[in-house]
């Protein structure tokens, strides 16, 4: 295709091929294209135009040109809008229905006779009108029948361009809402959409990894317990117990065996189950998600709720306040200054629109809110529980020793475990399986299946014996495997300072595995940090046996620890502190973990977070940085202030309003427009970054 370069600098290129070159689709199409290219930052294609806009890093220039030149009319490629161009698209679509308003609203009084206009004009009140009196009608006295009452007292002063001017506003802000919520729906689909790449697929010669991508409605795949099931299906054989609550709300699992149908997005806790695939993960999961914010108020922060509250409770007393005043002054239009003043539009929108600006500042540096009540937590929190590892701890950790017993080999132990670890998503059974691999050690799947025990273990048949893998307490104290001389003694002289982690095979320990697991480096300066920014309480926890939480302890300066601690020991101390009255905060990664993480205030998954740990949480970071945590301190707590900063202005400066209305200083329209005209200042005040740049504030 032929195209004419407008723009050309250096990582900047803008080309245009000409009205009707391409449709929309085929644009978003072409920009999917342009952005496979590694390098290229983004790519914006206008079909109005047939314009394109490239933007990139490093010497792409000439590769770019090259896939432009490779474009034929005739086969251009359809795509989907990405997440960036349906934003775009709906600022755009809200830009052109504000100019449109605006732009009519002038026009008319310009061509329009003064009789035609009057008439459009009540006839759009109508509407507002019968709003109001619906509202009455059920008994309510909201800011519908405010609208409404100043509109009629326009038309009563016989002013009926105050009225077409306050109609104007109050379709500005309605305009404002709507785009407003849409974006926050938006931004909360996407950051809890299904991000899954290779799954277990149904095979005769077995399971096997396959991308997502290949799979097909029809085929069956195997879902472990602590992953996320990736599709719509029904369950041909197993059960489990899975987490529904991305889509119900309910934080218990419910039993899914065979028969029952299960969705894309849930988690499973326990258990194992085959799925035939009905539906992949894609439409049916985010049309879910919409609908369940749309529905439910459970995401909205306390504050936004109290705005609300507080908004509708201020409606009668505006009404009181003028109603007086026409008693006392017998002057219709001071009464009708008083009604133009609407505390609960500016209330009401100031916050939402506060709480979406930064949740979006946090998903812009790769950390996922799930709703905006998290943030509001997250700021008022004084109490953080960490668990150790993969959290405080290398998010990465290697295999430092293997100890073989039982005429087994070390490098029998290791690939024996690899076999049984590589099913589940933790940072430890990610170190197993990577150093088998690097020791060459391949295995074929010889055990049967395979049953991950909440008392953080896997058990299972390996070669028609009895096989278990975990912790300490795992082997020795629930599974009542004994514990030799032997084993003690490896403990003390080869795995010592070590988390071990013991495979016992037929009612034997046959081997041990160390795992060196570091304390990540930021991690002891943003304990620091998190104390100076007010949290009293900071504490670790751990499976990990008392020396390793020890040595870990003194590396963070952290005074309170916790060793040896099972799943519901972890769930247990957050409660005993909610109860002791602190807000909790709980950081972690594991399936173990998330017990804790659904009892805490707000929950913290780390990146490498297992796929129910993730589920599970409330926040997501997505970097390997634990210093996000002190961005997060300071966009929620800043979020705060500006909430609160916001409710003073607007109760002062709408009160101000209203006393120069009393005192007959400023008509009924020109309180209008200055009680509209801060609505919208404030509303786009919220709108500003919190942080800019800075990474945290100290």
């Amino acid at each position: 295709m032929k195209y004419q370069i407008i723009y050309d600098r250096p990582g900047r290129l803008r080309v245009r091929m000409g009205q009707y070159a391409f449709t929309r689709e085929q644009g978003y199409g072409i920009e999917n294209l342009l952005k496979a290219e590694k390098g290229v930052c983004s790519a914006e294609a206008s079909a109005c135009n047939g314009g394109i806009l490239i933007c990139y890093t490093g010497a792409l220039r000439q590769t770019i040109l090259r896939r432009l030149d490779g474009l034929e009319r005739g086969s251009l490629p359809d795509g989907e809008p990405s997440e960036g161009t349906k934003g775009r698209e709906m600022t755009g679509r809200f830009a052109g229905r504000l100019v449109k308003m605006v732009t009519w609203h002038f026009l008319r009084r310009l061509i329009m006779p003064s009789p035609l206009r009057i008439l459009t004009t009540v006839l759009r009140a109508s509407g507002f009108v019968r709003k109001g009196a619906r509202a009455l009608a059920a008994g309510r006295l909201n800011v519908e029948v405010l609208d409404a009452a100043s509109i009629i007292c326009a038309f009563a002063q016989r002013t009926p361009k105050t009225a077409a001017s306050i109609m104007l506003l109050l379709r500005i802000s309605e305009c404002l809402e709507d785009y407003t919520r849409k974006k926050t729906k938006d931004a909360l689909a996407g950051s809890l959409a299904v991000n899954v790449d290779r799954v277990w697929q149904v095979t005769e010669k077995g399971d096997v990894s396959v991308p997502l991508s290949s799979i097909s409605p029809g085929d069956r795949i195997r879902v472990q317990a602590g992953n996320l099931i990736p599709v719509d299906g029904t369950v041909r054989s197993g059960d489990a117990m899975v987490n529904e609550s991305s889509l119900t709300g309910e934080p218990l699992a419910v039993l899914r065996k065979e028969g029952h149908t299960v969705y894309a997005g849930t988690a499973i806790e326990e258990g194992n189950i085959e799925i035939e695939v009905q539906k992949l993960a894609g439409e049916s999961r985010i049309q879910s998600i919409a609908r369940m914010i749309d529905e439910s108020e459970s995401l909205k922060a306390g504050i936004q709720g109290k705005a609300e509250r507080l908004a509708d409770s201020i409606v009668p007393f505006s009404f009181a306040v003028s109603a007086l005043t026409f008693l006392l002054t017998r002057n219709l239009t001071k009464a009708m200054s008083v009604l133009m003043v609407d505390y609960s539009c500016a209330l009401k929108l100031s916050v939402p629109i506060s709480v979406i600006s930064a949740m979006r500042e946090a998903a812009g540096r790769r950390i996922l809110v799930k709703g905006g009540k998290f943030l509001e937590n997250f700021a008022q929190a004084d109490t953080i529980i960490f668990d150790k590892t993969g959290t405080l701890t290398s998010a990465s950790p290697k295999v430092a020793k293997v100890a073989a017993f039982e005429g087994y080999t070390e490098d029998e132990v290791l690939r024996d475990a690899a076999c049984l670890e590589e099913h589940f998503p933790h940072s430890v059974a990610r170190a197993i399986v990577k150093k088998a691999a690097e020791e060459g050690l391949h295995h074929r799947e010889e055990h049967a299946r395979v049953e991950y025990v909440v008392a953080h273990g896997i058990s299972t048949i390996l070669r028609e014996c009895r096989a278990q893998i975990g912790s300490a307490h795992f082997i020795f104290e629930d599974e009542k495997i004994p514990c030799t001389a032997e084993i003690k003694r490896a403990e003390e002289e080869e795995m010592q300072g070590l988390s071990v982690i013991y495979l016992a095979v037929g009612g034997r320990v046959v081997g041990m595995i160390g795992i060196e697991d570091p304390v990540r480096p930021d991690a002891a300066g943003v304990v620091e940090a998190l104390r100076e920014r007010g949290f009293r309480h900071i504490i670790m926890m751990t499976g990990d046996s008392a020396a390793a939480a020890r040595r870990a302890a003194r590396e963070l300066h952290i005074e309170e620890y916790r060793a040896q601690v099972l799943p519901e020991d972890k769930a247990d101390m957050v409660k005993r502190l909610k109860e002791e009255g602190n807000c909790v905060v709980m950081v972690g990664d594991g399936i173990n973990d998330s017990p804790a993480l659904a009892a805490a205030d707000v929950s913290v998954a780390m990146r490498d977070s297992s796929d129910l740990a993730r589920e599970v949480a409330d926040i997501t970071l997505l970097s390997e940085n634990l210093t996000d945590l002190l961005v997060l301190r300071d966009l929620s707590r800043k979020l705060m202030r500006r909430i609160h900063g916001n409710y003073g202005f607007i109760l002062s400066f709408n009160t101000l309003l209203m006393a120069l209305g009393i005192a007959g200083r400023v008509s009924p329209s020109v309180t209008s427009l200055l009680h509209n005209l801060s609505t919208m200042a404030i509303s786009g005040g919220s709108m500003r970054l919190y942080l800019k740049n800075e990474e945290s504030e100290s």
